[in-house]
This record gives C-alpha cells, structure tokens and sequence, in this order.
C-alpha cells in the first residue's frame, strides 16, 4: 500500500514559518505523518494550498498531486 504524500522530495523549511517550501507541511505533520491514517493525511493536504497562499510560501516545486500535470 501506498502513502498519500505531497513531498516532492525538496525539503527546505521556511525560517519564518517553520513550514517546508517543497511541500507546505509543518514540521510536525512531516514527522507524524507515517503515523497519521490516511484521511488525516487527506486533510492535511486539502489544506496545503491555502496554507501557502496565507503563509505567503512561495512553493519550490508543484505539489505532488498536481506533478502529473506538469509532465
């Protein structure tokens, strides 16, 4: 089974924000997420996009459920 993940493998945590510029995630959601269930991690992620705008985190890559999009 796979991990819904919205890594893209870049990890750069904003020094403002303490929220990583690859992903958008805090470094607490990075830490717990393989714990987390599936539907913990869906929400997460239904929020990173949101949480860039309002952090004004410039995203580094795309997310990864948009990746496929732009190959």
């Amino acid at each position: 089974m796979t991990v819904s993940t919205p890594c893209v493998q870049i990890c750069v945590l904003d020094p403002r924000t303490r929220i990583c510029t690859g992903c958008g995630r805090t470094v607490d959601e990075i830490a717990r997420w393989s714990a987390m269930s599936e539907a913990e991690r869906r929400a997460i992620m239904n929020t990173l996009p949101q949480r860039r705008v309002s952090k004004e985190i410039m995203p580094l890559a795309p997310l990864s459920r948009d990746r496929d999009r732009f190959r």
